[in-house]
C-alpha cells in the first residue's frame, strides 16, 4: 500500500519569494515527514483489512492480488465512488473514523448488485494538510469497512494539496473490484412478473442528500451539530455521521440460499430511480409506503425545510438502503435469512406486467399509499 503525497507544483499558500535558503517542498506546503508519520499510524489498520489472496506488503507501487480458487468463468466487476458532502459534517465535528466506512459501503454495495463478491478496494485521500492522526482515523474507518465487507484494503494514496484545499479539508474516493461467475451473474433479465421486492432497512441517510440536509438543518434551521435531539436520542452530528450500512455479505448470503433475481442499491435518486435501473422493459414494480416508517431524521428534514414528498423521495433513501428481488416461492426463506443476519427487512412490493409495455414513458416503479406515523 502506498499512501503518500503525490502532487507536485502546487500553488504556494504564502510569500512567493524564495528565502535565502532556497525554496523547498515543505515551504510550499507539502510535509513529506507528516505523510510518512501518517503511514506509520495507519499501517496497522491497513494490515488487518486483508485476504489470503493479497501478495506483498505495504509500500509497493501497486497492490497485488492473486485470483485463487476454482473459478470456471470468472467475471470481474468494478465500482468507484466517494462520500460526498457528508465529509463536511465530519470535518465540522472533528470526527473522522466513520466516513471511511461510508466510502467502502458506497463501492462494495454497488458491486454486490450483480452478485459480485468484493475482493479488494483502493482508496484516494486528497487533503489540504496532512495531519497524521486525522489520516490514520480515516484509514481506520476504511479498514473497518473492508473487514465488514470481507474485502482487502489493497492500496491507496494520500495526496496533500496546499493552496488547492483548505488545511482542514479533505475528500475521499475509492475503487472496489469484485468477482462473480458468469453463469451466476445477476441481471435485470432474470426478473419475472410475480417476483417479490424485499427491502433492507437503512442505517440513516447513508451518504446521499447531505447538501439538502445541511442546507435545511444547519443553514436554515441553525441547528447545532453538538446539540442533543430528543427524537434521535443523541446529538445531531452523531445522527448525521451514522455510517452507511454495508450489505455486501448479507446480499451474498441471500443469493447463496435463495433465488435472488437482482439487487438494487438505493443511493442518489432514491428508491424509485435506483430500482428502475434493474427492472426490464414490460415490467413494473409496485411498492407500498405503508410497509415501513422512515426514521425521524427524514421527518425532521421534511418538516424543517418544508420539503415536498416527491423531493424527499428523489433525494434520500427514506429508510430503504438495499432492495432484493426474489422468486415468490423464496420470499419467506429470504426474510428468514436476512433476519438471522440482523438486517431489518420486509416485503416492500411486487413485480407486475406493465399495463402499457410498449410505452417507455410509463414509470417502471410506482410507490403508493402513505407511511404510517410519518
Amino acid at each position: 500500500m502506498s499512501e503518500k503525497d503525490s502532487v507536485a507544483n502546487e500553488p504556494s499558500t504564502g510569500d512567493s519569494t524564495p528565502t535565502d535558503a532556497g525554496a523547498s517542498y515543505a515551504a510550499a506546503g507539502v510535509d513529506i515527514d507528516a505523510g510518512e508519520r501518517a503511514v506509520e499510524l495507519f499501517a496497522p489498520h491497513a494490515k488487518r483489512a486483508t485476504r489470503p489472496e493479497v501478495m506483498g506488503g505495504l509500500g509497493g507501487f501497486a497492490g497485488l492480488f492473486a485470483l485463487k480458487g476454482n473459478y470456471r468463468e470468472p467475471v470481474l466487476a468494478a465500482s468507484s465512488d466517494g462520500v460526498g458532502t457528508k465529509l463536511a459534517v465530519a470535518q465540522a465535528v472533528g470526527k473522522h473514523d466513520t466516513v471511511g466506512q461510508d466510502l467502502v459501503a458506497m463501492c462494495v454495495d454497488d458491486l454486490v448488485v450483480c452478485g459480485a463478491e468484493p475482493l479488494f478496494l483502493q482508496d484516494y485521500i486528497a487533503i489540504g494538510k496532512v495531519i497524521p492522526e486525522v489520516v490514520a482515523e480515516i484509514v481506520a474507518g476504511i479498514a473497518d469497512g473492508c473487514v465488514a465487507a470481507g474485502c482487502a484494503l489493497l492500496g491507496g494514496e494520500t495526496a496533500e494539496h496546499p493552496g488547492l484545499m483548505l488545511p482542514d479539508h479533505y475528500d475521499l474516493s475509492a475503487t472496489a473490484v469484485g468477482i462473480v461467475e458468469a453463469d451466476e451473474l445477476l441481471s435485470p433479465e432474470r426478473v419475472r412478473a410475480g417476483d417479490v421486492v424485499i427491502a433492507m432497512g437503512a442505517s440513516g441517510l447513508h451518504s446521499n442528500g447531505y447538501s439538502l440536509a445541511r442546507k435545511v438543518l444547519l443553514e436554515w434551521g441553525h441547528m447545532d451539530l453538538s446539540g442533543h435531539v430528543e427524537e434521535f436520542g443523541r446529538t445531531l452530528g452523531e445522527e448525521l455521521l451514522e455510517p452507511t450500512r454495508i450489505y455486501a455479505r448479507d446480499c451474498l448470503a441471500l443469493a447463496a440460499e435463495t433465488d435472488v433475481r437482482i439487487f438494487a442499491h438505493i443511493t442518489g435518486g432514491g428508491l424509485a430511480e435506483n430500482l428502475s435501473r434493474v427492472i426490464p422493459d414490460g415490467l413494473v414494480a409496485e411498492l407500498e409506503r405503508g410497509t415501513w416508517t422512515p426514521a425521524p431524521i427524514f421527518a425532521l428534514i421534511a418538516q424543517r425545510g418544508r420539503v415536498e414528498q416527491a423531493e424527499m423521495e428523489r433525494t434520500f433513501n427514506m429508510g430503504v438502503g438495499m432492495v432484493a428481488i426474489v422468486a415468490p416461492e423464496d420470499t419467506d426463506r429470504a426474510l428468514a435469512v436476512l433476519t438471522a443476519r440482523h438486517v431489518d427487512n420486509w416485503v416492500l412490493g411486487s413485480i407486475k406486467r406493465s399495463p402499457e409495455p410498449k410505452n417507455h414513458d410509463v414509470p417502471k416503479v410506482t410507490v403508493v399509499g402513505e407511511h404510517p406515523r410519518f
